[in-house]
């Protein structure tokens, strides 16, 4: 038996020692509200999860040390919890049967040794949920707010262990590369060899770097770097920037709860009415949490900003055709069937994608969401896996 089949094994055990059911014991005891036994569950669909999160010693170390440090950036305060803090609990298993975690600052504590691992813990916690690959990508802010040169070096070393796990586990993980944005023609460098030489799926990076976002000129060959390679960038949030983070500094609004959204969002909505997408038509973005609440917006956003408006300075498309064009979105800690049928209906099936946010978000709740939703069978489908492998080239 190996390691992983004995961890899976040995959450059952734990399960059933508290009184709750083992998979195998729910899967034989479902009834309807009659009593009566519930109809066989459709087939398992294949799943693919697209903003799952890894990090190196190497870059923990030095999270631990900027957070030691302290400083302005509301993202110190993260960093704070999850590096500084002893960790508590051992490592359990999620699986369908265990409770969400009730106290949150005690679950972020459990956050590193999740990060850190990749091929024990979190392969036999995806086998117990049935996911099939994860997508990885360095956890935020990444090397963003390193010193130039210490962010080159720790972007590189960080892809090179992301190939290595790739190439170990093919069928169970692809990933997206990290780059140092402080040094823009040093970021194109290792974005070509992070597609040409490892093989790896699309880029990632953690929202501003410096507080200025990539509508900037200095950002240019990066997002030309992209293009060029026709390989999707991922703008995954972080803490708003010092020059919006004055309202966000209280109850802990600078995090999921609102900052990240809110933050990201306005990096899209930049990115939109700059110009910038019309100096590269082809450049493939993508964006999480249901798309960081743009579909919602969609409709006041292009009558404020359509061609010919007032607010149209730059941009020669409405939004909704950037957001078309450009714009793939994902699910990532936004388990919402309205909300996901809402952004198909809006975007467009094509462009959404399902994803858990490990290990930040529960995922036997982000797979029984995707797994229930009200979608057609071949919605489920494509939101499931059959995008990711599109949109992110996976074999």
């Amino acid at each position: 038996m190996d390691r992983r089949t004995a961890l899976v094994r040995l959450s059952s055990v734990v399960a059933a020692g508290a009184g709750w059911p083992t998979l195998s014991q729910a899967a034989t005891t479902n009834r309807d509200q009659s009593g009566q036994p519930s109809p066989p569950p459709r087939a398992r669909v294949r799943k693919i999860a697209t903003e799952e999160a890894f990090v190196i010693p190497e870059i923990a170390s030095e999270f631990r040390e900027l957070a030691r440090k302290g400083g302005r950036s509301l993202d110190l305060k993260l960093m704070n919890l999850i590096y500084n803090a002893p960790s508590s609990a051992t490592f359990e298993i999620q699986t369908p049967n265990t409770p969400p975690p009730k106290d949150r600052d005690a679950y972020a504590r459990t956050l590193l040794p999740r990060l850190l691992d990749v091929e024990e813990h979190r392969l036999a916690e995806m086998d117990a949920n049935h996911v099939d690959m994860h997508l990885l990508s360095l956890t935020t802010p990444g090397v963003q707010m390193f010193e130039r040169a210490r962010a080159i070096e720790l972007a590189k070393l960080s892809n090179d262990r992301l190939s290595e796990v790739i190439k170990r586990r093919p069928k169970r993980f692809a990933g997206l590369a990290s780059f140092a944005p402080q040094d823009g023609a040093a970021a194109a460098k290792e974005m070509e060899r992070a597609i040409r030489t490892l093989k790896l799926n699309g880029f990632l990076v953690n929202s501003h770097t410096g507080n200025a976002y990539l509508d900037d000129q200095r950002f240019w060959p990066i997002l030309e770097a992209a293009e060029a390679l026709d390989a999707p960038l991922y703008i995954h949030p972080r803490a708003p920037s010092d020059g919006m983070a004055g309202p966000f500094g209280d109850y802990r609004m600078e995090g999921a709860i609102w900052g990240y959204g809110m933050e990201t969002g306005t990096h899209a909505v930049r990115l939109m009415l700059s110009g910038v997408l019309d100096r590269f038509p082809s450049l493939r973005i993508v964006i999480g949490h249901m798309g960081e609440a743009l579909p919602f917006w969609l409709w006041r956003l292009d009558y404020m900003a359509s061609p010919g408006s007032r607010a149209a300075l730059r941009n020669n498309l409405k939004p909704s055709e950037y957001l078309q064009r450009n714009f793939a979105i994902t699910t990532s800690g936004l388990d919402d069937p309205l909300a996901l049928r809402y952004a198909i209906d809006k975007v467009g099936i094509d462009h959404v994608m399902w994803a858990i946010d490990y290990p930040f978000q529960n995922t036997p709740g982000s797979v029984a969401f995707i797994e229930t939703a009200p979608l057609t069978d071949p919605e489920r489908e494509q939101v499931a896996y059959r995008n990711a492998e599109r949109i992110f080239r996976i074999g």
